[in-house]
């Protein structure tokens, strides 16, 4: 989308834009927004909303709130209760905390609105977001008064994820990485076998990781990365199981490409 933007394929040309950094993406998701920052002929500011893999593994792992008081951003991690007859899911905050809410305090910032004021009269953000038309389930309002929120790609030009493969192969850009945390619950079985064959020290922290998490404050019983509820490095991904966020209905709200 922001390439198609730069060659005026989708306009206005737009101010900017912002990528929200949960500090757990994979390194080619670095290396392309490094790439993609010199394509473009609008900033892109990254923002932050802290390091999620570091702050489930500290403060919010002793419980729901941190010892600053923070209330714990809860991953959707699986969870298997002693008796339980099938697995259970945490309700997911990941995504507004580490994405949403810190892309639109910079669209605050931008528009010179602080902290807690609120957006005066007159002051209007249109918001493009990258869904695809095959994700157009994903499509939400804005929620704010403030903000309307546009859809070019599903809405306007109708492309599908591969319509979007092929428009980058016809244009000679490479294909890009997927935006997603190292350790996403998720993850599908295609997914997390990628991350093994492919990326092997990445693979390692989200082994690692998943070992960590197994019981987080707060929780009942044990929390797992994989819908299997087994240690990541024992669960069944190279089966023939539909992928695992299918198995989950279509859950993901796409934002994390945001």
């Amino acid at each position: 989308m922001a390439l198609m933007a730069a060659r005026g394929e989708i306009t206005p040309m737009p101010d900017c834009a912002i990528f929200a950094d949960t500090g757990w993406e994979p390194a080619a998701v670095y290396e392309w927004l490094d790439w993609l920052e010199g394509e473009l002929p609008f900033p892109v500011h990254r923002v932050s909303g802290g390091d999620l893999r570091s702050d489930q593994l500290t403060a919010r792992l002793r419980g729901r709130k941190g010892e600053d008081g923070e209330r714990w951003a809860a991953l959707p991690y699986f969870t298997r209760q002693p008796g339980a007859a099938r697995e259970g899911r945490v309700r997911r905050q990941c995504t507004s905390e580490y994405k949403i809410y810190p892309i639109e305090r910079k669209m605050r910032e931008l528009l010179g609105v602080g902290p807690g004021e609120r957006v005066p009269k007159g002051f209007h953000v249109e918001s493009w977001r990258g869904i695809s038309a095959d994700e157009a389930s994903r499509m939400k309002p804005s929620g704010h008064k403030w903000m309307t929120v546009r859809y070019p790609l599903a809405m306007e030009h109708r492309m599908t994820r591969h319509d979007c493969l092929m428009w980058m192969f016809r244009h000679n850009y490479p294909q890009p990485p997927r935006s997603a945390c190292i350790g996403c619950p998720f993850h599908s079985n295609a997914e997390w076998r990628r991350l093994r064959d492919d990326s092997p020290e990445e693979w390692a922290d989200a082994v690692e990781f998943d070992a960590a998490i197994r019981k987080a404050g707060g929780m009942r019983g044990d929390t797992y990365l994989h819908r299997s509820c087994l240690p990541l490095d024992q669960a069944p991904i190279d089966d023939g199981n539909p992928d695992q966020a299918e198995l989950w209905g279509n859950e993901c709200e796409g934002m994390c490409g945001v």
